[in-house]
């Protein structure tokens, strides 16, 4: 993919998360901060990528809530906005990335503690080929999801708008098994910067109000169908790409503004295991394959959502309860964002399902909660 389908890609994330009326006017801020750190060794077989010390810049722009809406006065009037990211790994087999995020801030102990979140896509410009790279074990495609972790020291409006921020962020990279090589890095930095708050003399005064209870919003039991599915492909290199489905019906009982809880079951219909399975009872005999073992697997699990309004952050732990044949391990996770629609009725989501560190598939869902 050439860098300006990149640039047009950010361009639909940031107007799709922008493009909304406004009926009120949010006061903004911009940042720019400087990283240094290193690459995790999370896997023993990016040990060879690992050759210096991380060093790249970020651009933000945050839009200020001051409480017109609910969620924000629930929130302590955090942040959302977008982050870009320009990283140069020090190693010419993974090479430089940059990536942009949409992202959320919260603010703690007098707004000085900023812990922030983020989701996007990075372009790597150097990842894995078999004739040219076969070094970069760690990004098998030029395009992949991007996570961004943050917590900040910060102070905003020290001179006309300006002020400085230092603290640590975590940059994960991973395709989600989306195409092989998928070993992923993880970047721990720290980061130094300073903030510009756009028309500060102008900032309004936070608006306080009595909400309802936060218990008013608890709902009885939900019964939930979701249709999850992509592409992904195994960690034999040449075995391709193939689709993949997860059918899921689970209940939730949503206790608060903020919490749901879910329990339910998922089927598997992963498709490269298939192929992978025939690779095995073939190049490894000794295990005693037939390679016509079933490629389906059952799930059970538990799970939270985190409300913000329309918007949650689902986390999910599963076991499979059917397990015909022994890839990775039985335990399974799954972190992912779902958007509401029609009255909380419909959703889609995308998330991340893994095996501890271990990403097995990139999942986009569309599903419906009775």
């Amino acid at each position: 993919m050439k860098p300006r389908s990149l640039f047009f890609i950010i361009f639909l994330i940031a107007f799709s998360v922008y493009s909304q009326k406004k009926q009120k006017a949010y006061p903004f801020a911009f940042e720019t901060s400087f990283f240094y750190g290193n690459i995790w060794e999370h896997n023993p077989t990016i040990q060879h990528l690992i050759t210096g010390h991380p060093t790249g810049f970020m651009l933000s722009y945050n839009q200020k809530s001051v409480g017109f809406k609910e969620w924000e006065r629930r929130y302590n009037y955090p942040d959302v906005g977008v982050t870009g990211v320009y990283q140069n790994t020090h190693n010419p087999h993974l090479g430089d990335v940059i990536a942009v995020f949409s992202h959320i801030n919260w603010y703690f102990f007098n707004r000085s503690l900023r812990l922030g979140v983020g989701q996007g896509v990075a372009y790597a410009f150097n990842p894995y080929n078999s004739e040219t790279n076969f070094q970069n074990t760690a990004y098998g495609t030029h395009m992949m999801p991007a996570t961004l972790f943050s917590a900040m020291y910060l102070k905003e409006n020290l001179w006309k708008g300006l002020g400085f921020h230092a603290g640590v962020n975590v940059i994960h990279l991973s395709n989600g098994n989306l195409k092989a090589p998928n070993t992923s890095t993880n970047t721990i930095a720290v980061n130094v910067g300073i903030n510009y708050l756009v028309d500060a003399d102008a900032f309004p005064e936070y608006i306080t109000k009595e909400d309802v209870p936060s218990q008013s919003y608890r709902e009885p039991l939900k019964f939930s169908l979701e249709l999850r599915g992509g592409i992904n492909e195994s960690d034999v290199i040449g075995l391709g790409q193939h689709p993949f489905y997860v059918f899921s019906a689970y209940v939730d009982k949503r206790i608060n503004y903020k919490s749901t809880f879910q329990t339910g079951i998922d089927v598997f219909y992963t498709y490269f295991l298939k192929d992978y399975i025939k690779y095995r009872s073939i190049a490894y005999p000794e295990e005693g394959l037939s390679g016509d073992e079933d490629f389906k697997r059952i799930g059970m699990f538990v799970g939270h959502e985190w409300r913000f309004y329309k918007v949650s952050m689902i986390a999910q732990l599963g076991y499979y309860i059917y397990y015909p044949f022994d890839f990775e391990n039985r335990i399974y996770a799954r972190l992912g964002i779902r958007r509401y629609l029609l009255k909380d009725h419909l959703f889609a989501s995308v998330g991340v399902k893994s095996h501890w560190a271990k990403a097995e598939a990139l999942e986009f869902g569309l599903g419906y909660r009775f």
